[in-house]
């Protein structure tokens, strides 16, 4: 889900600001640069904005480059086409806890001989790290751009040459519990998992991205190979390298490093699994220990490459970005919460619209819940003005600026739109927001936010008080 970095009453008296820094941005990208001259052992595809696809013909790697010489600096992004989507009983979780595997050592970096990879990075002035998510596993360095050939080489060989390791799962396995736990204990993300796995029934977004806990503590060292062995290949991959290079010299660095490595002996398994129709709300519940109780209503929605995102988008913003959005002004400014957000998730198949409703102190579920509905219905029934939408796009543009500050953030964003099923939304996602319109906004909030549609969670608390000692 996107968000804005800064507090919207601080965006819109920078509008003036970002709207000529964005028009500086867009004159940098919009000329489309001829397609480069052939370059050996890649097979070139096509050309957005700064960014150029091309495909490893020995394994099908997809690489993107986007030049950036701003600074000396680069980021090297490797997006691993598996997440919790990918994962049935048994091996929930198993994308995450493979991510912390992936720095206990392959065959030619191991911490016992001083290769580990921290050991080689952190001495270079790198920051690094990996997520994990629904959709993808991805695994990024910053580093000064002298310093590619490192990074790629690291990556490449533990795509295919993880040590993996018992005596290292079962420490990795109490880090990754103590993760659960803290889970557990939001009271936002415990909900959201229960409204998740309710949501979808056949659909694997059932399952959170940490795993169940039974199959974080139980799951073996030879699943974690077989799912390792099944989806961590260059075929299932992408490479990213945004920031102070030479496009040619990048490519022969990734050649040289995973042009090696095979593709994937078998297809990689694709997701056929339908949701079937909701035809009735649900709803579900948490009781535990907290100070204040939480309302979060959630709303089928489709994936992000669907043409209707962009309208849902607006929506968001107009219904719950900021002391100016209708949900604000409806539950805030009433004194029944202490703020309230909305907005759709970005994934790869349908997903969720959320709108979350955090209660002031003393407030009833049941009547922010009411208040927050009625609203929804408002703007059904009567639409928005173009005011609305104009200043819901001018704040959603700042902030996809303000995301893509450093190739770091880029990079970021830039792996989103990788796990949706296509980089291009990087730059045409922004485009169509620009089309929005005040019928489009109202048009998709009448088809999408449908009681029937819908999953409703509360977080009910349970002070000291309450306990029986």
């Amino acid at each position: 889900m996107l968000r804005f970095l800064l507090p919207p009453m601080k965006i819109r008296l920078l509008l003036p600001v970002f709207a000529l820094l964005l028009s500086v941005l867009r004159a940098a990208d919009d000329p489309a640069p001829p397609a480069p001259a052939p370059i050996d052992g890649f097979t070139y595809v096509k050309t957005l904005g700064r960014i150029s696809e091309y495909t490893l013909d020995a394994n099908g790697l997809q690489v993107l480059l986007m030049p950036d010489h701003s600074a000396p600096v680069l980021t090297f992004l490797v997006t691993y086409h598996v997440g919790s989507r990918n994962e049935v009983t048994g091996t929930t979780g198993a994308t995450h806890l493979l991510e912390h595997l992936m720095f206990k050592g392959s065959l030619n970096y191991e911490r016992s001989r001083g290769t580990g990879y921290d050991q080689i990075l952190e001495p270079l002035g790198a920051g690094y790290n990996a997520t994990t998510w629904l959709d993808r596993t991805d695994y990024f360095a910053t580093i000064a751009s002298d310093h590619l050939p490192e990074v790629i080489q690291l990556e490449a060989d533990r795509m295919r040459n993880l040590s993996l390791r018992e005596t290292d799962r079962r420490p990795e396995m109490f880090v990754v519990r103590n993760e659960f736990e803290r889970g557990e204990n939001s009271p936002g993300n415990a909900l959201e998992k229960e409204i998740f796995a309710a949501a979808f029934m056949a659909q694997p977004y059932h399952h959170p991205t940490i795993g169940w806990r039974s199959d974080i503590e139980a799951v073996s060292i030879a699943k974690l190979r077989e799912f390792y062995d099944t989806f961590y290949w260059p075929n299932n991959a992408t490479v990213s390298v945004i920031g102070d290079i030479t496009p040619t010299v990048a490519l022969e660095l990734v050649k040289k490093s995973y042009g090696a490595i095979p593709r994937s002996p078998k297809p990689i398994p694709q997701i056929y699994t339908e949701e079937p129709e909701q035809t009735y709300p649900r709803r579900v519940g948490l009781r535990r220990a907290g100070q204040l109780g939480v309302v979060e209503i959630a709303h089928k929605m489709p994936a992000a490459t669907d043409p209707d995102y962009p309208a849902l988008s607006v929506l968001g913003s107009i219904l719950g970005d900021g002391k100016n959005s209708r949900l604000y002004k409806a539950l805030t400014d009433k004194g029944l919460s202490t703020g309230a957000s909305t907005g759709p998730n970005f994934n790869h198949d349908p997903t969720l619209f959320f709108t979350f409703i955090p209660l002031a102190p003393g407030v009833k579920h049941e009547d922010a819940e009411k208040a927050a509905l009625a609203e929804i219905e408002r703007l059904k029934k009567d639409g928005v003005t173009d005011h609305e939408v104009a200043t819901a796009t001018a704040m959603m543009l700042a902030g996809s600026a303000f995301q893509r500050d450093g190739t770091s953030a880029v990079a970021s964003n830039l792996n989103e739109c990788i796990a949706c099923g296509d980089w291009q939304l990087y730059y045409t996602v922004d485009d169509a927001v620009k089309k929005v319109t005040a019928a489009d906004v109202q048009r998709v909030a009448q088809h999408y936010l449908v009681e029937d549609q819908s999953t409703t969670g509360w977080f009910v608390p349970v002070l000291p008080s309450d306990t029986k000692p």
